[in-house]
């Protein structure tokens, strides 16, 4: 199997490093070691896997036995652990966001440049089975040229509850955003090839979290008690971004609003276009004819329903590390331009008004000579 003699170290053991673990497992890999500041968690990781378990992923990447190392962290600690486990020599796999902020994620890509190891960021829609099924009919030309994409992932409520790392700026860098409409905005990026990017509108509000009497009707919120957590970060986004080849994305994304929940991905192309579920694994295509009279053709196409994206994207990361070569997904650069452009987003909100990118390190040094 394609993860045969590889020894994965997990840090961070709540649900997604244990679904990485179960993953890695199944592809052949060996899971040899877990870090975790909670010794719960760290007892049933080890009962689970029969992998040594340290407080702290200073102890981990160390361990001889560890070859690679998925980090499934709060975002802030993102950075401290993969410029770590880097510059011991391990290949990483670093769950998304890249970091909490664009500075932070730059540190890692730095990190990752000058590190003679494979480094991955987990964006696993990717890799579902509709997302699939798009990138052969469009490297089939069926689509002709892309020309826009609209990306939703909204909740109608389903905000995470209150006290936790992901209400908290400090730990998560954000809110709704960078938690789940980064999916979305990479699974944008990636459709169209990842463009240069020019100009970036958005904003990202506020609203519903704070409110005392939040409705929770699913209870997807444990715990909630409006008065006695801190909810400083976005709920919401509406975003407009446009590219230097005249592609445009319209992104929608929110942990809670007042209309139907939607995880639609719609592309259009001067052929046909294309919508499905992001994660599905069905997809729809969009297109008109003359054959006969003038009519609409839409052709369905269903995928294989195991095929959502988790254990494809842990496979290319065991692939790169097996033949020891440069990944050609899921890259540290991609992520970072994911990075880039979430960071304008809030900059724009922030000035009201249009903004561009942030200069790399790079541009601004080059400036300042």
């Amino acid at each position: 199997m394609i993860g045969d003699g590889i020894g994965i170290g997990i840090v961070g053991l709540g649900g997604m490093g244990n679904l990485h673990a179960r993953s890695v497992r199944e592809l052949g890999a060996t899971v040899v070691a877990g870090a975790d500041l909670v010794s719960e968690r760290r007892d049933q990781f080890a009962d689970q896997f029969g992998a040594r378990t340290y407080e702290t992923h200073e102890e981990l990447v160390v361990d001889e036995a560890v070859d690679a190392v998925i980090v499934a962290t709060p975002n802030r600690f993102h950075e401290p652990i993969a410029v770590s486990a880097l510059e011991a020599g391990c290949d990483v796999l670093i769950e998304k966001p890249l970091a909490h902020t664009l500075e932070s994620a730059e540190r890692i890509a730095e990190a990752a440049a000058q590190a003679n190891s494979i480094c991955m960021v987990g964006f696993h829609n990717r890799h579902a089975a509709s997302m699939a099924m798009f990138d052969e009919q469009h490297a089939r030309g069926r689509f002709g040229d892309l020309t826009h994409v609209e990306a939703n992932y909204v909740r109608r409520r389903g905000v995470p509850g209150p006290g936790s790392w992901f209400t908290s700026p400090e730990l998560a860098g954000g809110g709704a955003l960078l938690d789940i409409g980064v999916h979305a905005l990479d699974l944008a990026l990636y459709a169209l090839d990842f463009p240069e990017v020019v100009e970036v509108s958005g904003i990202t509000r506020t609203t519903l979290g704070t409110s005392e009497e939040y409705a929770d009707p699913e209870g997807f919120g444990d715990n909630w008690e409006t008065e006695a957590e801190t909810y400083e970060v976005d709920d919401s986004v509406s975003a407009f971004i446009r590219c230097a080849g005249g592609q445009t994305i319209s992104l929608e994304a929110a942990w809670a609003t007042n209309r139907e929940e939607s995880m639609d991905f719609r592309v259009r192309g001067t052929q046909s276009g294309a919508q499905f579920t992001i994660g599905d694994t069905d997809l729809q295509i969009l297109e008109a004819g003359t054959a006969g009279c003038d009519h609409y053709a839409d052709v369905n196409l269903s995928g294989d329903s195991t095929m959502t994206g988790y254990s494809e994207q842990d496979e290319r990361f065991l692939e790169a590390i097996a033949t020891a070569g440069v990944p050609e997904t899921n890259t540290v650069e991609e992520a970072l331009t994911v990075q880039r452009v979430i960071d304008a987003i809030y900059r724009s909100s922030e000035s009201n008004r249009t903004t561009q990118l942030a200069e790399s390190p790079t541009e601004r040094a080059v400036q300042l000579d």
